[in-house]
């Protein structure tokens, strides 16, 4: 695009407008850094992600139009593309990864270097497996994609995008300043049960967290499911126990401390909720997994599927057949008993599930806006430990989450990506750029969240309080029955079949229910807050104020708290060096 100007002095624009530019992927690379800490350290706490696609259109704004002076809706397409590239690793590998450290195994027992090459050869298989579809899910199917329909609402108003993007800043100094606070006097949490003299079992405490708030308001009411998990343990369940006498005794005396009872009975309720609504999942997805596999048979007849607007047919084998050789590396140095036919073998079981599974969920989002992406992950580790049995525990472990956190970030890239390009059809942005543009923010995100994960397991400790890890919980759970160790199975079978039946009730049900009763009551109680805030607010205000003035708000809210949170942890961590 060319700029001049006329005899007033008025700017004239002419010829096309830029879109992929060393400017776009640079802002793209900031931006994708910031929101990939902000909610992979967010999904640690809560045990869910929240689509960075939105969070990355506002800043964007900010940046090129209200920095740059920018104006193009189509570069700041791509910027929200390359950033949301780089936060796909957030949820891919928060959800897998913390097993390793969780069972007792820290960087001294694995490669993180191998993890973080293993999980960007991954996110270049699921990129390049989904771009033959974009076609037939997008231009023929016409799949909703809701989330791309809400970024391209977002790009379509530009004006809107700076003023949300001062919200989003302003909210997130705002946050900051209070997590610092509550971290330097030790505040982090309000026991006002205590304070009221009430009933020690009902686990009044509050978490004292604006990011949790932050979350609990974008979620809105798909969070119910979430809290009412909590309050059923705390405020139905343990009050029958007290009841009808029914507390743990130990010397005598009834155990009435919450703490003791969410680790004894409502933790491992909660774990085997959240594996039995994600197998549920994939049983719900069931239908869907026949749509997706008619979509890869009808793409396959259309012989104008790739044109000029499409990456060359030929630079995907290319990006597959790389990716592949590289996971099947991966795969066989992960450890020292992996022999070389036990590893290709895993990294073609891994490339298929990959294959797959990344159709299967690009189907789902695209038509319900929600991913069974935990379920598919459980499955992918569950196949791989089973070929990986023989080589002792610690090889099993180290070798089928290296795998399987490459196949988890593969599916992460793929369901976004296809919810970038149903942005990009809205708003008129050219397919292989943004295809482009994903293949150059994929390998960022991988490194970041690796680093991030060590440095916060060094920092607090995952699994702990402060940084619960409940999808790693559930995956190391899970890792520590099929390896034949102490687990409560009892409780574990229970939970799943209430999982099982919730999530068949509604897809999703199981696991939001599940995390409810696996996390700390303090962040329940917390994160009712945002939800009501929303309700309240998309009655009072309306919707479209909630969504124009509290959604940048509230996740102006997650990024500055968790910015602070991670920067205390550097702190931590150079103080127990020093």
């Amino acid at each position: 695009m060319s700029i001049t100007k006329d005899e007033m002095g008025h700017v004239i624009r002419s010829g096309p407008y830029p879109e992929l530019t060393v400017t776009a992927v640079l802002v793209g690379y900031l931006i994708g850094a910031l929101i990939a800490v902000s909610i992979g350290y967010a999904a640690l706490i809560l045990g869910f992600s929240i689509e960075g696609s939105g969070l990355a259109a506002i800043l964007g704004f900010g940046i090129l139009r209200g920095l740059l002076n920018r104006s193009s809706i189509i570069e700041n397409n791509i910027v929200q593309t390359v950033a949301s590239a780089v936060n796909g690793a957030s949820s891919g590998m928060m959800f897998s990864v913390p097993a390793i450290f969780i069972l007792g195994y820290d960087q001294t027992h694995f490669s993180p270097e191998l993890m973080v090459f293993g999980c960007i050869a991954g996110a270049f298989l699921g990129i390049a497996f989904i771009i033959p579809l974009r076609k037939q899910m997008i231009d023929y199917e016409r799949l909703t994609y809701p989330g791309g329909v809400a970024v391209a609402t977002i790009l379509k108003s530009p004006g809107a995008g700076i003023q949300k993007a001062v919200l989003l800043l302003s909210a997130a100094i705002l946050s900051g300043l209070a997590h610092y606070l509550s971290k330097s006097f030790d505040f982090g949490n309000w026991a006002m049960g205590a304070s009221l003299g009430l009933p020690e079992y009902l686990n009044i405490t509050w978490y004292i967290s604006l990011l949790t708030v932050g979350v609990a308001f974008i979620a809105g009411r798909g969070g119910i499911a979430f809290i009412i998990g909590g309050f059923v343990c705390y405020w139905f369940i343990s009050p029958l126990l007290s009841t009808f006498d029914l507390f743990p005794i130990v010397d005598g005396m009834p155990i009435m401390d919450p703490n003791i009872l969410r680790v004894d009975l409502f933790r491992p309720v909660g774990i085997g909720m959240l594996i039995g609504g994600a197998l549920m999942g994939i049983v719900l997805a069931f239908p869907l997994i026949v749509g997706a596999v008619r979509s890869m048979q009808n793409a396959a007849k259309v012989k104008s599927a790739i044109s000029k607007d499409e990456m060359p047919i030929g630079l995907l084998y290319v990006a597959i057949g790389g990716s592949a050789v590289v996971l099947a590396v991966i795969a066989v140095m992960s450890t020292e008993e992996m022999g070389l036919g036990r590893g290709i073998f895993m990294a073609i079981v891994g490339t298929l599930w990959i294959w797959i599974a990344g159709v299967i969920l690009s189907e789902c989002i695209g038509r319900t806006n929600w991913s069974p992406l935990s379920g598919m992950t459980l499955i992918a580790i569950t196949l791989l430990i089973l070929i990986t049995s023989g080589l002792g525990d610690t090889a099993s472990v180290i070798a089928s989450v290296m795998v399987g956190a490459a196949a988890c970030v593969a599916m992460s890239q793929a369901t976004d990506l296809m919810l970038d390009l149903k942005t990009g059809y809205l708003v008129g942005a050219t397919p292989k750029m943004q295809m482009m543009g994903q293949f150059l923010g994929a390998w960022l995100g991988p490194l970041l969240i690796m680093a991030l994960i060590i440095l916060l397991h060094e920092a607090y400790g995952l699994g702990s309080d402060q940084l619960p890890a409940p999808q790693g919980q559930a995956l190391a759970s899970m890792i520590t029955g099929i390896q034949g160790g102490d687990v409560p199975l009892a409780k574990y079978i229970a939970g799943a079949g209430m999982g099982a039946l919730l999530g068949a009730a509604s897809g999703g049900l199981g696991i939001t229910v599940g995390l409810g009763f696996y996390l700390p009551f303090n962040i329940v109680l917390t994160y009712s807050l945002g939800t009501l805030i929303r309700l309240i607010l998309d009655k009072k205000a309306g919707q479209q104020f909630s969504e124009q003035v509290g959604i940048p708000v509230a996740a102006g809210l997650i990024v500055g708290e968790a910015l602070v949170g991670v920067g205390f942890a550097v702190y931590y961590v150079i103080q127990g060096a020093g």
